[in-house]
């Protein structure tokens, strides 16, 4: 029996707690928890289809889900499935939730962010926080490995729409607000008792938890996010662009030439944030204060090896995500003009034929991923190598065609990339592109967003992120000062750039800091009004090791004035050279 409202959420905790797993972890329990038809406006239960086990001794899963380390912990939940359909449709949508025991539970739900073109399919994310957690088949099997870019096209020409709506957001939507209902009940909680619920993802998983807030903001109390790959249809496209670069260039450079100008462009700009430490700390002074021609000359030196490209998870494949092997030969030369050439033309971003810009780029000193190319042993060249992360985006998500990547380049020219974003842009605005920037019902409803980004990140540019906040600001504070709508939005949304980081982890090439506990800080916000201003960061390699950085809140940037000391100043500058327009495109971007 449910408890009446007004009963403290405390005195229902008491009795939640002194339940055991087993109490409570029944098919009885979870049926009886089940909201009738109706309560959840377009969701109809199947409770048949219920199932609930005891579920005890259990690690953690992987992935882009909690930040905190639980190595070695072990957990005792209850599994529950739960089967839903839309009314109206032959859809079937399993969702699974691993509930703590009632002596963990604290009273929140927990959704773990996914990546590539996956959503998690691990709901136990939430038991390190003593939450409940859930996860999703979003009718198309996601629970057993099926990704969104397996099922986008049922055939040629022909887009499954309710897969593309289920993975953009509505999934997750569901849900949550079938999780929490559920939640409540399975707790014998009182409906007006409050359970926090917090999302955390990086990557794709940070574009589905911007598409929780941007539609289902009111759900949420706290979210995390980091590196979000939203703008899908420019983001996507993006990754062929340097390979068009080289196409257009006709010029296709080894790999280590063009290690050599990233690692030649660090040892530059490091010393320009004030501290040498192998990190650019501010990526900004280096794009206004060095000559990438500067590198002409150096010698580079590679010895042969067996590797895999980046690919970050924008393909189908579960483990290592739109990674290529290749086979690579030693390599040794000098740096080429026709290389940095090409270097710069990455650098400075997608323009049409008439010099517009398109698109943003990403920032020097990162890694020119998606510039690698390949060696034919045949022809004893490096050749073109198209990144299978934008090309089988335009061929299936542009073209609809059945094909995991562009043959060639052949007839393309920087006008054909920008062709390509507007028909994304304009098939995918309400389901894929997830950059609405008014995100009032989140922040009316008290919501708190932590937004993070890898300044160096060589996958989904750091200007990117940039670009985003910069809109939510214009958009939801119009006629502010820009101190009164920097404070205003630093009340509920922060966004924290972290120097010399990656793609959603620490960079190889660039020994700087990465959050670790940043759940723990949103824990803190909703839950404690403790609000951050700045971000925790430890250095995990490097001469400075084990260092905690207090990380800048954008838009203030890091200038160290000793080796152990920096302060986050104002430089009108900096803030420019990340601020863009794209006038190549007729409607906003935002």
């Amino acid at each position: 029996m449910r408890p009446q409202s007004g009963t403290s959420v405390a005195a229902f905790a008491a009795v939640a707690s002194a339940k055991s797993l087993s109490d409570v972890c029944t098919l009885s329990n979870v049926k009886a928890a089940l909201p009738a038809d109706g309560i959840l406006n377009g969701i109809s239960l199947i409770p048949s289809s219920s199932t609930a086990a005891v579920v005890y001794n259990a690690t953690l899963g992987g992935g882009m889900g909690p930040s905190t380390s639980t190595s070695g912990a072990t957990y005792n939940y209850c599994n529950v499935t739960l089967t839903y359909t839309h009314p109206g449709k032959d859809d079937t949508v399993i969702v699974k939730y691993a509930l703590p025991e009632p002596s963990d539970f604290k009273t929140r739900f927990y959704v773990a962010g996914g990546g590539g073109y996956s959503l998690s399919s691990d709901a136990t994310g939430g038991l390190t926080y003593g939450a409940v957690g859930g996860a999703s088949s979003a009718g198309y099997d996601a629970l057993n490995g099926v990704s969104y870019d397996d099922v986008v096209l049922y055939g040629n020409g022909s887009i499954n729409w309710d897969a593309t709506h289920m993975f953009g957001y509505q999934a997750l939507g569901e849900m949550t607000q079938l999780g929490k209902y559920f939640t409540k009940a399975f707790y014998s909680l009182a409906d007006s008792s409050k359970l926090y619920t917090y999302y955390e993802g990086c990557s794709d998983g940070g574009r589905e938890g911007m598409s929780q807030i941007q539609r289902y903001g009111e759900e949420y109390d706290g979210v995390v996010v980091g590196a979000p790959a939203f703008r899908y249809a420019q983001q996507q496209v993006n990754h062929v662009f340097p390979a068009q670069v080289e196409k257009t260039l006709d010029y296709y450079p080894p790999p280590c030439e063009l290690a050599k100008i990233v690692n030649a462009t660090i040892a530059a700009c490091d010393p320009l944030d004030g501290r040498t430490d192998g990190v650019i700390s501010r990526s900004d002074l280096c794009k206004l204060h060095f000559d990438m021609s500067s590198v002409i000359g150096e010698e580079y030196y590679c010895a042969a090896e067996t590797s895999s490209s980046l690919g970050f998870g924008f393909s189908g494949a579960a483990a290592g995500a739109g990674s290529e092997s290749s086979n690579k030969p030693a390599q040794n030369g000098t740096v080429s003009a026709k290389g940095v050439a090409v270097a710069k033309a990455i650098v400075n971003g997608l323009h049409n034929s008439k010099g517009q810009r398109a698109y943003l780029s990403w920032q020097i000193g990162s890694e020119f991923s998606d510039a690698a190319t390949s060696w034919n042993n045949e022809t004893q060249k490096w050749e073109l190598d198209i990144p299978s992360t934008g090309g089988e985006f335009v061929t299936k998500f542009v073209e609809l065609l059945d094909l995991d990547n562009l043959s060639s380049l052949d007839g393309v020219t920087y006008d054909t990339l920008i062709e390509w974003m507007t028909t994304a842009y304009n098939r995918y605005l309400d389901t894929l592109q997830t950059t609405l920037p008014d995100l009032t019902s989140f922040q009316s409803g008290g919501g708190k967003l932590i937004h993070y980004h890898g300044e160096s990140d060589p996958s989904v540019p750091a200007a990117s992120s940039v670009h985003y906040w910069q809109s939510v600001r214009s958009i939801m504070y119009p006629g502010l000062t820009d101190s009164q709508s920097l404070t205003q939005l630093a009340d509920w949304y922060q966004f924290y750039l972290i120097p010399g980081a990656a793609h959603c982890g620490a960079n190889s090439l660039q020994p700087g800091p990465y959050p670790q506990d940043n759940m723990e800080t949103m824990i803190d916000w909703v839950e404690n009004g403790i609000k951050p201003s700045r971000l925790n960061a430890t250095v995990s390699s490097g001469d400075y090791e084990g260092e905690v950085q207090r990380l800048c809140q954008w838009p203030t940037r890091p200038l160290w004035h000793s080796n152990s000391t920096f302060t986050c100043v104002n430089d009108a500058k900096s803030i420019e050279s990340w601020t863009y327009e794209f006038p190549a495109f007729k409607v906003p971007i935002y």
